[in-house]
């Protein structure tokens, strides 16, 4: 998944109010707003969503672009996209729920709850395929169902019956628990096993035991049609190499509903990572019991290669010193990412409308960024007010532009757009006047960075290395 149409949470003036938990947030808001703005600009995005979750708060977010081109119609923070894989993360509730109250368990073999299982194993010497292989991606099985539904332009689905009508025709890629191999067939049947356990239809299990308890009331196991174009964003292509992005159709996942049919927006999703830092640190039961969630989220499956690492339902990586886990969604026209840090309980969401696009990558950097933040509130305090010399800056024709920003105390210079803004940060101390040094990496100070005004006072263009480069906006 890669970048798109983004939404993120907050206007200006949250961001600039943005301090929680002793930690002002307001200058990396203020700087991570504008960078996703270009980025939603030079990427040709259609609309793109963003919430940034802090415990129980929603401490940024923000919609930026449309979700519908023709019609003008602005992404918000309540635009509805397809959520795709993050489905898979509703299905393993489900499943470990039935798990609580004993009526299966993760080492059942899958046969001996769909009897009806056909599909061959080719190895005579693998173990069984269970419900925790299925929740782990390490069943052996084919990555999909044996149609053709990602293909469009009519992506057809199909039903229940009809995957099941296939399965005697599919076989098994490796022994049981060898390999990861991503499954959405195999997150189908897990859907199908929560209809069997329950004893309800999968929709209205999920409905019942999971969004509604959790109030999570934007969020269905279903693309809403009526909605399409007006709360539900239109899915976009991905860029061609004349730099078009064409609407791709809406799909109805149907028999693939529990691994890829969900619909929700960001502030939903930042609701569902507040539940999990609540449950996790509070204890007690709530939709799960703690100690189940700890288990789905602790991993329980690693590639020989040590590379790929999977909990139950959800993905477990390690990012430098933070383990992340959530799941990203792909689908035509859609991409999403949730992203938790369980231990400092901050969770980022992104939803893009649009293919070959990465939120993982804007989550990424948004981390990044927010990791930057300094971690005692600096002691300087400069004479002038750095906001007069905040803005955009022309580049031309060496590049195409830059933001100047306020940083904790001092200016931070970034390029536009720019793929690591957490590495690429040049930062400025002020001196005196309307001068100030770049700050270099052993602290000691650099070259002049001179910002000059009109007759009212209001800034014009910087000058550095004797040349000078004009404010645009």
């Amino acid at each position: 998944m890669r970048k798109a149409g983004i939404v993120l949470l907050l206007s200006l003036a949250q961001i600039t109010n943005a301090q929680t938990s002793n930690t002002d947030y307001s200058d990396a808001f203020r700087l991570l707003d504008q960078w996703i703005a270009a980025g939603r600009d030079y990427g040709h995005l259609p609309g793109i969503s963003v919430a940034v979750v802090k415990d129980q708060e929603t401490i940024w977010s923000k919609a930026y672009g449309y979700s519908n081109l023709a019609n003008k119609v602005p992404a918000t923070t309540n635009t509805l996209y397809s959520i795709c894989s993050i489905s898979k993360l509703f299905t393993a509730i489900a499943i470990m729920q039935l798990y609580e109250e004993g009526k299966l368990r993760l080492d059942d073999p899958v046969t001996s709850v769909l009897t009806d299982f056909s599909l061959k194993q080719q190895f005579k010497d693998s173990g069984p395929i269970t419900i925790r292989s299925l929740l782990t991606h390490s069943s052996g099985l084919p990555r999909e169902s044996d149609y053709p539904y990602w293909t469009g332009p009519d992506f057809p689905f199909p039903t229940e019956s009809q995957v099941n009508s296939k399965l005697s025709s599919q076989q098994t890629l490796y022994p049981a628990s060898t390999y990861f191999q991503y499954s959405n067939l195999g997150l189908t049947l897990l859907g199908e096993i929560v209809e069997k356990v329950s004893g309800k239809k999968y929709k209205e299990y999920v409905e019942e035991k999971i969004l509604k308890p959790l109030q999570l009331n934007a969020t269905h196991p279903y693309l809403p049609k009526e909605e399409y174009g007006k709360k539900l964003a239109i899915g976009y292509s991905a860029l061609s190499r004349e730099g078009n992005r064409e609407p791709v159709a809406l799909f109805d996942a149907r028999g693939i509903t529990a691994a890829a049919g969900y619909s929700s927006n960001v502030t939903d999703l930042a609701r569902f990572a507040s539940w999990q830092f609540r449950l996790l640190e509070k204890g007690g039961t709530e939709v799960l019991k703690t100690s189940t969630l700890k288990e789905m989220q602790r991993v329980h499956w690693i590639d020989p290669d040590w590379t790929t690492s999977w909990g139950l339902g959800f993905s477990v990586s390690k990012q430098g010193t933070t383990t992340l886990v959530g799941h990203g969604g792909s689908c035509p026209g859609y991409r999403s990412t949730l992203q938790m840090d369980p231990k400092e309980k901050l969770a980022y969401t992104v939803m893009i409308n649009a293919g070959g696009e990465s939120p993982e990558f804007y989550a990424r950097e948004i981390r990044e960024v927010i990791s930057k933040i300094p971690k005692e509130k600096q002691a300087l305090k400069p004479e002038v007010d750095l906001n007069k010399f905040a803005g955009l800056y022309s580049s031309q024709p060496w590049s195409s532009e830059f933001l100047v920003t306020p940083w904790y105390g001092d200016l931070a210079i970034l390029e536009l757009p720019s793929a690591n803004p957490d590495e690429s940060m040049t930062l400025l101390r002020h001196v005196e006047g309307n001068k100030f040094r770049r700050v270099r990496s052993d602290k000691t100070l650099g070259e002049e960075h001179i910002f000059e005004t009109d007759s009212n006072g209001n800034v014009v263009r910087v000058i550095r290395h004797s040349n000078y480069s004009m404010k645009i906006k």
